[in-house]
C-alpha cells in the first residue's frame, strides 16, 4: 500500500478592480511535500532502484519539477516541498511520475494523476495512493501546506500607484498653469482640470526634430505646465527619452537641450557601422543571450539608435525616468508598441502595450509588470526569472522597430556603399511612412537573415540572427494567466467580428509563450490608444502629426479603433480641399457630449511660415524669405524617414516651423483649453 499524506491550505488574494474587470480572481497557493516511498520495485533485477519523482502542473507552471535521485534505495525518502500558484477557475491537476535511473517505473500505475479541486480550501488531507492493484507494497506520502504569496503581475485596469500619486501632484502644478494662461479669477479645483494629453507621430528624425520644435512653441507660450501626458510612437520617442534623462526639463530652456539634439542630428553616423562599432554591437547582443534573453535585429537596431541619439554607450534605463515625474514636475510620459503575432497581419491582429517609467503592460488584458522586471519569465502571475532592466536604447530599438528591417537602406543612406549591410528576403517592408499608403505594414513579412560586407563578424552576427524576424521577442509575462469567461462582453475585444483573433479564447495573448513587440506604426502611426485608456479620462489631445502625405490618416485610423470598441473619440470629415492642402491646425470635437476629448490635430505643413517668421512679423530680407521657402516632404525634401543626418540650416528650418506653427495657432489651442475645463465640469455633473 502506498500512503499519501496531502494538505492543502488555501489563502484568498485581493486585487485591485475597476469597472472593467474580467471577475474576481480567485488565486490560491498550494505547496506539495513529497515524503517519501515504500517496497519500490526498480527496472533492474540485479540492484535496488534508484528513484526519484516527477511533478508536473501545467496550469501552474511551464515545467515539470523533481525530486532529487535517492540512489539504491527501496524505501527513498525525499521530504522535497514544490509549491504552485494554481487559479481557481480551472482544473488544476498533479501529475506525479515515478522514475527508476530515468525510466518509468514498470508498473502501469507509475503515473499518478490527483485533482486538487477535490481538497477543500483550508483542509488538510491524508492520503494513501495505491500504485499497484496487487498490493506490491509501494508506498508515497505527500503533503500539501500553506504558502504564501503575492502576484508579481499587477492584475488591474486602474492605473498604477506612482501614475496616480503623480497625477495628485501634477494636478497642483496644471491648476495654477491654467490660471495664467486663461486669465482665470482662481486656480480651477481639482475635478474642474482638463487631463491634457500631446500624442507625437513616427517619422524618424524628421518626427524627433519636429516633436522638438513643437514643445519649444508650447513652452514658448508658457503651456508646458497643462499638459497631463506626453506619448509617442517611432521617432518621436526619440525626443521624449531624450528630454526624460533631465529630471527638470521642462523648466529650463528648452534651446540647451534643442543645441544638444541639433549636434546629434547634424553629425555624421558613419561611425556607427565602423569596426569597432561592430565589435561593441557584437558584445552587447552576447550579452543579452547570455541573460536568457531572444536576441533579434530589434537589439541591433537599438544599439544603431544608441549610437544616433547618443554616439556613446547609455547606461540610462526608463525606471531612470521616476525621477522626472515623481513630483509631478514633467508630464507623464508614454512609450508605444504593439504586440503582433508573427504571421499574422497588422490589419488582423495588433494589440497596444505601453511602456512607463513604472511599468509595462496591457489595459486590453489589464495586466501589468514593474518596467524594472520586463523581460524576465513569468508564469501564471509569478516572476520565475529575474532578468536585469534592459538599457533604454533596446526599448527604443523596440519603439522604433519599423526601422529595423531596412537596415540596408540605413547602411546605404550612411555610407554611401551599394554593399548591403542586411540583406532582405523576398517582401521585406520598407517600414517608412511615406510608403505606407492607406494600408497598415504588415509585420508578418518582417523576416531577415544577417549579411555582413565581408569582414570577421559576418559569421558571428550570422549565428545570432539567422531565422529571426524584427520584432523584440520577449517572454509573454501574461503566460499562464485566465481570463474570465465572459472576456467577449468587454469592449476591448473585438468579438462581434467572428473573424478577428480575439473571437477564439485559444488564441490570445495569455496562451502565447512570447510578446512580439513592434513600432506602433504598424497599427496606428500615433499612440491614441493609450491616452484614450478610460481611466486616463483625457478631455483635449494635441496630436502632433509628422506624416508625410496622408496627414489625417492617424485620425480616420483611430476613430475606426475607438468606434470598434466604443471608446469617445471625435468623428473626423476633412473636405477635399484640406487633404490636397491642410491647414496648420484642426479642431475636432462633439459639442454634444463631454465626453468625447477635444482632439487639436496638427498636420506637418509649410503654409504661413514661408512668409512670416514669427506670428505676425513679415519676413523682409531674401535670406529671411530663403528660409522660410523650403519643400516638408516630396522627392526634393531632405526630411524623408531615412535619412539620419540633416544639414544644420536643414534641421533648424524644420525646428523653426515646428515651433512657429504652435505659436501662430495659440488662439485655438487656448480655445480647446477653454473648452476643455468647461466639458470637464459637465461631465463630472453627469457623473453624479
Amino acid at each position: 500500500m502506498l500512503p499519501l499524506v496531502a494538505a492543502v491550505l488555501f489563502k484568498e488574494k485581493d486585487t485591485e478592480f475597476s469597472d472593467r474587470q474580467h471577475d474576481k480572481h480567485l488565486y490560491y497557493n498550494l505547496t506539495v511535500k513529497v515524503l517519501r516511498a515504500r517496497n519500490i520495485h526498480g527496472t533492474d533485477l540485479l540492484s535496488k532502484a534508484d528513484c526519484y519523482v516527477a511533478l508536473n502542473l501545467p496550469t501552474a507552471s511551464p515545467v515539470t519539477s523533481r525530486t532529487q535521485v535517492v540512489y539504491n534505495s527501496s524505501d527513498p525518502e525525499w521530504n522535497e516541498t514544490f509549491e504552485y500558484r494554481i487559479h481557481s477557475a480551472v482544473k488544476n491537476i498533479v501529475e506525479f511520475t515515478f522514475y527508476d535511473k530515468g525510466i518509468v517505473l514498470r508498473s502501469h500505475a507509475a503515473s499518478i494523476h490527483f485533482d486538487v479541486g477535490n481538497i477543500i480550501p483550508g483542509q488538510t488531507l491524508n492520503h494513501t495512493f495505491v500504485l499497484n492493484p496487487q498490493g506490491q507494497g509501494v508506498d508515497l506520502t505527500v503533503k500539501v501546506e500553506e504558502s504564501s504569496q503575492d502576484l508579481d503581475v499587477r492584475i488591474s485596469f486602474d492605473l498604477c500607484k506612482g501614475e496616480r500619486e503623480f497625477l495628485d501632484m501634477r494636478k497642483k502644478i496644471v491648476s495654477d498653469a491654467l490660471k495664467k494662461t486663461l486669465g482665470l479669477p482662481e486656480e480651477p479645483k481639482k475635478d474642474e482640470i482638463p487631463v491634457v494629453a500631446v500624442v507625437g507621430s513616427g517619422g524618424g528624425m524628421r518626427a524627433m526634430t519636429a516633436f522638438y520644435g513643437n514643445l519649444s512653441g508650447l513652452q514658448q507660450l508658457d503651456l508646458l505646465d497643462i499638459l497631463m501626458y506626453m506619448s509617442g510612437v517611432s521617432g518621436s520617442t526619440w525626443c521624449l527619452s531624450k528630454l526624460y534623462k533631465d529630471p527638470h526639463w521642462s523648466h529650463k530652456d528648452l534651446q540647451d537641450a534643442i543645441s544638444v539634439a541639433r549636434k546629434l542630428v547634424t553629425s555624421s553616423k558613419v561611425g556607427a557601422f565602423s569596426a569597432e562599432r561592430l565589435v561593441y554591437y557584437f558584445q552587447q547582443l552576447i550579452l543579452l543571450e547570455k541573460e536568457g534573453r531572444k536576441v533579434t535585429l530589434t537589439d541591433l537596431w537599438g544599439l544603431i539608435i544608441e549610437y544616433f541619439l547618443q554616439q556613446k554607450q547609455d547606461p540610462s534605463k526608463l525606471s531612470d525616468q521616476q525621477s522626472a515625474v515623481r513630483w509631478g514636475q514633467n508630464p507623464f510620459p508614454i512609450y508605444a508598441a504593439v504586440n503582433v503575432k508573427p504571421n499574422v497581419g497588422s490589419h488582423e491582429f495588433t494589440e497596444w502595450c505601453e511602456f512607463t517609467p513604472y511599468e509595462f503592460g496591457s489595459h486590453k488584458y489589464g495586466a501589468f509588470i514593474r518596467i524594472e522586471d520586463f523581460g524576465s519569465e513569468f508564469f501564471n502571475g509569478l516572476l520565475l526569472g529575474k532578468c536585469l532592466e534592459p538599457r533604454i536604447c533596446f526599448l527604443q530599438g523596440i519603439w522604433a522597430s519599423a526601422f529595423a528591417a531596412n537596415l540596408d537602406e540605413i547602411w546605404e543612406e550612411v555610407i554611401s556603399s551599394k554593399v548591403g549591410f542586411l540583406e532582405s528576403l523576398k517582401d521585406a517592408i520598407k517600414a517608412i511612412d511615406e510608403a505606407r499608403g492607406r494600408q497598415p505594414l504588415d509585420p508578418s513579412q518582417l523576416e531577415k537573415r544577417m549579411v555582413m560586407p565581408g569582414g570577421a563578424f559576418s559569421h558571428l552576427f550570422q549565428d545570432v540572427f539567422k531565422s529571426r524576424f524584427s520584432a523584440g521577442e520577449n517572454i509573454n509575462f501574461m503566460r499562464g494567466l485566465y481570463l474570465h469567461r465572459d472576456y467577449v462582453n468587454s469592449k476591448e475585444f473585438v468579438t462581434w467580428k467572428g473573424t478577428h483573433q480575439d473571437a477564439f479564447p485559444n488564441q490570445l495573448t495569455p496562451v502565447e509563450h512570447h510578446l512580439y513587440l513592434v513600432d506602433g506604426v504598424f497599427s496606428i502611426n500615433s499612440p491614441f490608444p493609450l491616452v484614450l485608456q478610460p481611466e486616463r479620462d483625457v478631455d483635449v489631445i494635441f496630436s502632433f502629426n509628422y506624416s508625410w502625405e496622408a496627414p489625417f490618416e492617424v485620425l480616420h485610423q483611430a476613430q475606426k479603433y475607438c468606434e470598434e470598441r466604443e471608446i469617445p473619440f471625435p468623428h473626423i470629415v476633412v473636405s477635399e480641399t484640406d487633404k490636397q492642402k491642410p491647414k496648420e491646425c484642426y479642431m475636432f470635437m462633439d459639442p454634444r457630449n463631454p465626453k468625447v476629448p477635444i482632439v487639436l490635430h496638427f498636420p506637418l505643413v509649410n503654409n504661413t511660415f514661408q512668409k512670416y517668421k514669427a506670428p505676425g512679423v513679415e519676413r523682409e530680407t531674401e535670406d529671411e524669405k530663403s528660409f522660410g521657402n523650403f519643400p516638408v516632404e516630396g522627392e526634393k525634401s531632405p526630411y524623408h524617414s531615412m535619412n539620419f543626418t540633416y544639414q544644420p540650416n536643414e534641421f533648424d528650418r524644420l525646428l523653426e516651423l515646428s515651433c512657429y506653427n504652435i505659436m501662430n495657432n495659440k488662439d485655438a489651442i487656448l480655445k480647446a483649453l477653454d473648452l476643455g475645463m468647461k466639458r470637464r465640469v459637465l461631465k463630472n455633473a453627469k457623473r453624479k
